[in-house]
């Protein structure tokens, strides 16, 4: 079993549709990577995820890809937010409330886009979240953007390593514990 810092290192190398700025911040990456995966092999927790407006091509793409049969491993709990609270104008708590009875195993947030709006605020609050947030620099995040000409491709390129990462954790190829 690989280490998953060098394993993220060398399948960033290796993969030529995976762009080297990732490598640049591999420290960045690989704590919320890892803590992420872990909650949801380890401790079977399912990911709600939600995007901002100018995001949810990339939602759509996450959970069109995330489960296809050509990735060759179970289905794996991800679903949309938004088909279970259209609009956040509900009470924080009683959205808690839903998904803990939702959820008996517990959930977490994967949240990508601009931190100005509810839904990001709910995301922000939950620990063991995955935020990946443009123009902000929060603890436990990774920051990006906005105004990167490149962005939409290092989105693409985030999710081709994240996909990867959660395969080989699966079938405990690396550690993410470690």
């Amino acid at each position: 079993m690989q280490e998953f810092l060098n394993w993220t290192i060398k399948t960033i190398r290796e993969d030529k549709l995976i762009g080297s700025w990732l490598e640049e911040r591999k420290y960045d990456w690989t704590p919320l990577v890892a803590k992420n995966i872990s909650a949801i092999i380890n401790h079977d927790k399912s990911v709600l995820i939600i995007a901002d407006m100018q995001r949810q091509w990339f939602k759509e793409y996450i959970l069109t890809n995330i489960n296809v049969s050509k990735n060759q491993r179970p289905l794996l709990p991800f679903y949309d937010f938004n088909s279970f609270v259209k609009k956040i104008d509900v009470d924080d708590e009683l959205i808690r409330d839903m998904l803990d009875i939702s959820f008996p195993n517990g959930y977490i947030f994967w949240y990508i886009g601009r931190s100005q709006n509810s839904a990001s605020t709910l995301a922000k609050v939950s620990k063991n979240s995955l935020l990946w947030l443009f123009d902000e620099d929060v603890p436990n995040s990774f920051s990006l953007s906005s105004s990167d000409r490149a962005l939409d491709m290092k989105l693409l390129q985030m999710f081709r390593l994240y996909n990867k990462t959660l395969t080989s954790a699966l079938f405990a190829q690396i550690d993410v514990e470690k």
